[in-house]
């Protein structure tokens, strides 16, 4: 199998490379859903990442690669591929003299907002409280509360589809609500500078805890969900359109649509990914019927093949 000759090639190229076989995707994923994936490993630095995908590349295989797995379903069976996960290792960040944060892409961007706000820079508030890492908010621009990771790119260095290291300004990203040009690319970031601008460290720090008092009193915190389920149509809320459908603590399982937040899908204990794909089925169909909006999904699904 294309797996093994690949775990053979990187333990011989790499022998200091954790990994881990039939490792549970539920460890890893912030809805804690998933089958074992044949293996992961757990590179320590961008040089090791582009290394780890270097050698799948002549080996024919294509991982896939994660962060804090916080807006992703993984599948029931056992997933057949390699899982490279950048969080807690691809994680080098700095503060540059010119207003500038320069991170690898497995930094989560609770780090960041922190270090902008011990820098006095302001326009990464919106980060504080979202679970997930720079790779994956840029793969789909993530925002809150009028703010975008997008808006705030002077440059990121990703691998291309060939395998060679490319560096590309804000604009050439194709960044835009939700999306971005990695997220549908084979591209892989492995760093990004941020370019922010000078505040008051008090008017930073009021302002996150400000977003992080309404995340507590208006989000599921206290379950297992991979945030928001879907995206915000062209027209309305999600959330809204949901509970006008009466769908709001709809059961599938241990899935549910959370009581206190419509927008988001919950595991209430035992959850299967068979669970949150036919709730999020029923949330469509219904919606749909009801409005005439078809609802986009916002969570991205990790699948073989």
């Amino acid at each position: 199998m294309p797996i093994e000759a690949l775990l053979k090639e990187l333990t011989r190229s790499m022998p200091r490379l954790e990994t881990r076989l039939c490792e549970p995707l539920s460890a890893h994923t912030s809805l804690r859903i998933g089958g074992p994936a044949d293996a992961m490993v757990f590179p320590k630095s961008a040089k090791e990442l582009t290394q780890i995908l270097s050698i799948s590349r002549q080996i024919g295989e294509k991982p896939i690669v994660i962060g804090n797995g916080t807006n992703l379903l993984a599948p029931d069976e056992p997933l057949r591929r390699l899982v490279v996960k950048t969080q807690g290792g691809v994680s080098g960040c700095f503060a540059g003299d010119d207003g500038t944060i320069t991170a690898e892409s497995g930094t989560l961007l609770s780090s960041l907002a922190s270090l902008a706000l011990k820098n006095s820079l302001t326009g990464l508030e919106f980060a504080q409280g979202i679970p997930g890492t720079l790779g994956g908010a840029l793969v789909m621009n993530a925002g809150a509360y009028g703010g975008e990771i997008g808006n705030l790119v002077h440059a990121t260095v990703c691998l291309n589809e060939q395998g060679q290291i490319n560096t590309l300004t804000g604009g050439e990203q194709d960044f835009s609500y939700r999306h971005s040009i990695y997220t549908d690319a084979d591209k892989t970031i492995l760093s990004c500078v941020l370019r922010l601008t000078p505040g008051n460290p008090e008017e930073i720090s009021s302002k996150m805890e400000d977003y992080s008092l309404r995340r507590r009193a208006s989000q599921p915190l206290e379950l297992p969900s991979a945030g928001s389920a879907f995206k915000r149509p062209k027209t309305g809320y999600a959330a809204e359109l949901i509970d006008r459908a009466g769908l709001k603590g709809k059961r599938v399982g241990g899935a549910q649509i959370s009581d206190k937040h419509a927008g988001f899908i919950v595991n209430t204990g035992g959850a299967t990914c068979a669970d949150v794909l036919s709730l999020m089925d029923i949330v469509r169909e219904t919606v749909y019927r009801i409005s005439g909006i078809s609802l986009e999904p916002e969570i991205r699904r990790m699948e073989n093949g």
